[in-house]
């Protein structure tokens, strides 16, 4: 069997943004939300930080020529911080301005997550000598709570999912006098999730640098809108009407952005599966991300649990002589809809995919659960 026949378009979903604005219009929309101030400051800050480094930007050149296409470069943020997740980018980042305006460390700090944006608002807490409480749902991964609290942080396990963790938190933060730095936001909460963001748009501007030419296309993952939201307003901010296609990928199971793309207007999605992308199960999207993804993302691609573990096999095997890269469960969201769709004659004409697309893709993730890593890469066997 070839390693690209299981990338079946079966397993998607497809919705034509019918709301998308002219690509001249997209700078009114970002602007809205982001300024160039609050990049630029996310860049000084996080460039500052011990033991940065840019991550790599990887050419797949086998797997492009394989599907079609001119380039597919991964930008492959398995090695963040040693977090193994673009995440360390946002919730760090946050904190330490938090920390910042408050000219004290002595606060704590908490956050939902799934696992990776807890871990950062963890280290991030820990660097500046902060507390931190994170919650967790129950299908949160042994492996994801014990690397919370090996950062130090307290982590509070609750029945229910995503949402309702985020909910839990903001309720005892209340309570406790706590400062929530959330990825996501919601009626009167903003100001954290915009620094997270911030933060995230230090990926986009390394890899800005790193490409010899824009791409034409960008997949990104949905989850609550907040990573998507983040690179387009930062490729927008450097290439105006010239930005590339945006599409947007999230889970079957917990499909928040795609709902509210069709509906014209935010909807709230119940997660009654979860995903084994546990990074994208979300149901609700973020309000400060809705407003740009609305009008500049052009596709909005739905897909099955069935493609992770062989995406995830692809990229640890290179059958096509790329880089070997360690891709975990949410990472790969992107490069199976990609694989799927480049196979696919109607999808491929419908998101304009050809032999001169130069498409990009976001590894968000390594092996952040090195035991669920080893049980899908082998399941693909």
């Amino acid at each position: 069997m070839s390693s690209l026949s299981k990338f079946s378009a079966d397993h998607l979903s497809h919705h034509a943004n019918r709301l998308v604005a002219s690509p001249a219009h997209f700078q009114r929309h970002c602007n809205a939300v982001f300024d160039q101030e609050g990049f630029a400051k996310a860049y000084e800050t996080i460039k500052a930080w011990p033991n940065y480094a840019p991550t790599p930007l990887v050419e797949l050149a086998g797997l492009a020529s394989a599907i079609g296409v001119e380039h597919i470069l991964y930008k492959d943020e398995g090695t963040r911080f040693g977090l193994g997740s673009f995440k360390a980018l946002g919730g760090a980042y946050a904190v330490s301005r938090l920390v910042e305006k408050l000219g004290s460390n002595q606060i704590t700090v908490a956050s939902a997550t799934d696992g990776n944006h807890g871990r950062s608002v963890a280290w991030g807490a820990k660097n500046v000598g902060a507390q931190a409480v994170i919650y967790i749902h129950k299908e949160v991964s042994k492996g994801r709570e014990a690397a919370l609290k090996a950062l130090g942080a307290r982590v509070v396990r609750i029945d229910g999912n995503y949402d309702d963790s985020v909910r839990a938190c903001a309720e005892d933060a209340t309570a406790n006098g706590w400062h929530v730095v959330s990825d996501t936001s919601w009626p009167g909460y903003q100001e954290m999730p915009k620094l997270v963001m911030d933060g995230y748009s230090v990926m986009a501007h390394e890899a800005i640098d790193q490409s010899p030419l824009p791409p034409t296309h960008i997949f990104l993952q949905g989850g609550v809108g907040g990573l998507a939201a983040a690179v387009i307003a930062r490729y927008v901010a450097e290439y105006g009407a010239n930005a590339p296609r945006f599409i947007v990928v999230e889970p079957a199971f917990a499909p928040c952005l795609y709902e509210s793309a069709k509906a014209g207007r935010p909807r709230t999605v119940s997660v009654e599966h979860e995903t084994l992308m546990a990074g994208l199960s979300c149901g609700e999207v973020s309000e400060l991300a809705w407003p740009i993804l609305q009008h500049c993302v052009a596709d909005f691609i739905t897909m099955a649990d069935p493609l992770v573990a062989p995406a995830m096999q692809l990229l640890a095997q290179s059958p096509f002589g790329d880089k070997a890269i360690t891709a975990g469960e949410s990472a790969v969201a992107g490069i199976a809809a990609l694989l799927a769709c480049a196979q696919d004659q109607n999808l491929r004409d419908a998101l304009d995919l050809s032999q001169t697309s130069r498409v990009m893709l976001i590894g968000t993730e390594g092996a952040t659960d090195p035991e669920i890593y080893a049980q899908l890469i082998n399941q693909a066997s």
